[in-house]
């Protein structure tokens, strides 16, 4: 078998090579970058879709204080508000910019427990139940998706329904 940067010696499918002549893997220097990182993509946003945008987009932004940075009647785009919205041009600085949330708008509405979900954690000098009597003050709810009653985490839903969590505070 030969793949462009790959050398492989193969066997038949369940049989042992003759000793001696077992499957090597030799990968050419192309193949392999200096860097992991080099070759790794940025986790740009996650798109949350949503029946009010404005609303939810609005409700995101005040939970983890991010900002808006574009607004249609197709999507909100929410960033935090130390995020840079200017060009960057060196990639190492492109990269370590944090991850924003798009909204997009969908005729249906949500049916299932969501298959990703955001945690949120306070900070040690936070108090946590104060927190989430905030976020449920301002429309969360608290979710029983199956989770044991002793967990160290609570499971709210957001004003449409999608499911978060709030952590232990944490210092890292």
């Amino acid at each position: 078998m030969r793949l462009p940067g790959l050398d492989v010696e193969p066997h038949a499918p369940g049989r042992r090579p003759p000793a001696g002549r077992e499957a090597r893997l030799s990968v050419s220097a192309s193949v392999v970058p200096d860097s992991v990182a080099a070759m790794a993509l940025r986790w740009y946003t996650v798109v949350i879709d949503s029946h009010d945008i404005a609303a939810l987009s609005r409700w995101w932004a005040e939970t983890l204080d991010f900002r808006i940075i574009y607004e249609d009647e197709h999507e909100v785009a929410v960033i935090p508000r130390h995020a840079s919205v200017d060009h960057i041009e060196e990639a190492d600085a492109w990269a370590r910019q944090p991850q924003g949330l798009v909204f997009v708008p969908v005729p249906e509405g949500k049916t299932v427990k969501n298959r990703l979900h955001i945690d949120l954690a306070p900070h040690t000098s936070q108090d946590r139940d104060a927190e989430i009597a905030s976020l449920l003050q301002r429309g969360a709810t608290l979710a029983d998706v199956g989770q044991d009653p002793d967990v160290t985490w609570t499971v709210l839903r957001d004003p449409e329904g999608n499911e978060f969590c709030v952590l232990s505070a944490r210092d890292r």
